[in-house]
C-alpha cells in the first residue's frame, strides 16, 4: 500500500515518524526491541537471517536490516530509538549511527553536534514553509484589530 504524501516529506534526510510509519514498520520496530534480550541478541547473531523469520517484515525491511542500512529502516517505518538496539547490539554507539546516517565521521559529526547542529537552512520543509506563509498572510487579513485601551 502506498504512503499518502504529506506536507512534512520533503524535508531533506528526514523521515517523520507518524501514525502510518508506525504501523508501517511495527516488524521492524518489534524486532529491534526484541534485541532488549540477551539471549535474543544472541539468536540474531547467531543467523540473523533466520532470527528475522520471526517478524512480520517485508523483503525491503529485511534487506535493510541485513545491510544495517539504517537511513532506509526509518524510511521503512523504524523508529531510530529502537533501531539503536541493532547497533548496539553490533557494538556500535549511537554517535556512530548517527555519523553513518548523515554520511559524515563521527568527529566531523560530533563537531557539528558541538557546534549547536545542522543548520536549518536547506534542511526545512518546502511545502510547509510556504504552508506557514499563507497561513501567516490569512491570518493577517481576516483578524481584527486588538481592542483599544481605555
Amino acid at each position: 500500500m502506498a504512503r499518502t504524501h504529506h506536507d512534512y516529506d520533503d524535508i531533506p534526510g528526514t523521515f517523520v515518524f507518524d501514525a502510518e510509519r508506525s504501523r508501517q514498520g511495527y516488524g521492524i520496530n518489534m524486532f529491534c526491541m526484541s534485541l532488549m534480550k540477551e539471549e535474543n541478541r544472541r539468536a540474531f547473531k547467531a543467523d540473523e537471517a533466520e532470527y528475522l523469520k520471526k517478524f512480520q517484515l517485508t523483503e525491503e525491511q529485511r534487506d535493510a536490516i541485513l545491510k544495517r542500512d539504517y537511513n532506509r529502516m526509518l524510511e521503512l517505518g523504524g523508529n531510530i530509538y529502537f533501531t539503536a538496539k541493532l547497533g548496539a547490539t553490533d557494538g556500535h554507539s549511537f554517535q556512530h549511527m548517527a555519523a553513518l546516517m548523515t554520511g559524515s565521521s563521527q568527529e566531523d559529526y560530533a563537531k557539528m553536534m558541538l557546534g549547536g547542529g545542522r543548520s536549518v537552512e536547506g534542511n526545512r520543509s518546502k511545502s510547509g514553509q510556504d504552508k506557514r506563509a499563507r497561513d501567516k498572510s490569512t491570518a493577517k487579513s481576516t483578524s481584527k484589530p486588538p481592542a483599544k485601551r481605555k
